[in-house]
């Protein structure tokens, strides 16, 4: 499906749109320092912000800065503490690495520029550009997760897939000081109204400034389906077709199925008749 790229008039009409649905957004990992988010936000790579709220009240009560952290055993002392997040193992070491850089290099102070930030273990420009937008005010591009990513397309900000084109796209066709709050904001949208699979377009306020409002937003910014993925499906719609022409469940036919195919006797080898002499 093709979508027009908003022009920026356009952009910025929706953006406050977006603002005026949701005007609450914010980033949602609890942080009470630059440190400490910079931890939470790594931490949080491939595992949900809740989930990382609920490990880091401990973590951070007993390693509340990088002095503390930089001399913990990521083994015995950190992962115990994170271990109910996802790769909590590798995410011990990342935050001990960039606790022990931060107090050799930058005074156990976290830096204030993206080039010093993603030379830190587990922080790439996504991560840094949390910490610098929220914290300092100073975003050097916007962050685009999942949720901005599948956001902009619907709503016509980028025509790519790519998520470091698409930061350019949006970095482009925004004001800088838009940038921090544009991505909280769609992130929220994303969560709350626009889902993946099931956008709330009937409801959404802000569906008469999207180009694909209705039946076909599902279509728009959702990953392509993996082969196996597809195997499944086309696997079950066979097994829905014979159940409905049979008048039965599916379940029942597939195990009828496999019950004739087990049952099935095997073919007998045709014996050639021997001829008088």
């Amino acid at each position: 499906m093709r979508i027009r790229t908003r022009t920026a008039e356009e952009a910025l009409a929706t953006y406050q749109a977006l603002r005026a649905l949701h005007p609450d957004a914010h980033c949602e990992l609890d942080h009470a320092t630059p440190f400490q988010l910079l931890c939470a936000t790594v931490m949080s790579a491939q595992t949900t912000d809740v989930a990382v709220n609920k490990a880091t009240p401990a973590l951070f009560a007993k390693f509340p800065d990088a002095a503390s952290l930089a001399v913990a055993d990521p083994a015995t002392e950190v992962e115990p503490l994170i271990s109910t997040i996802g790769m909590f193992r590798q995410k011990a070491k990342n935050i001990v690495g960039l606790a022990k850089i931060l107090v050799d290099k930058h005074g156990g102070e976290v830096p204030k520029t993206l080039a010093a930030l993603v030379e830190l273990p587990g922080v790439g420009r996504k991560t840094a550009n949390v910490v610098l937008g929220v914290c300092f005010g100073t975003p050097e591009g916007v962050v685009v997760d999942t949720h901005v990513q599948r956001i902009s397309q619907r709503l016509g900000f980028t025509k790519n897939d790519d998520p470091s084109t698409i930061e350019q796209d949006l970095s482009k066709l925004f004001a800088r000081d838009h940038w921090d709050l544009l991505s909280h904001t769609l992130i929220f949208h994303g969560r709350r109204v626009c889902d993946a699979q099931k956008p709330k377009c009937e409801t959404c306020s802000v569906a008469i400034h999207c180009p694909v409002a209705g039946e076909d937003a599902a279509t728009v910014g959702r990953k392509p389906p993996s082969s196996r993925t597809k195997r499944a499906t086309t696997a079950g719609s066979v097994e829905k077709t014979d159940a409905k022409k049979a008048g039965r469940p599916a379940s029942k036919v597939a195990k009828k199925n496999a019950s004739t195919t087990a049952k099935k006797p095997a073919p007998q080898a045709t014996k050639t008749p021997k001829r008088s002499p």
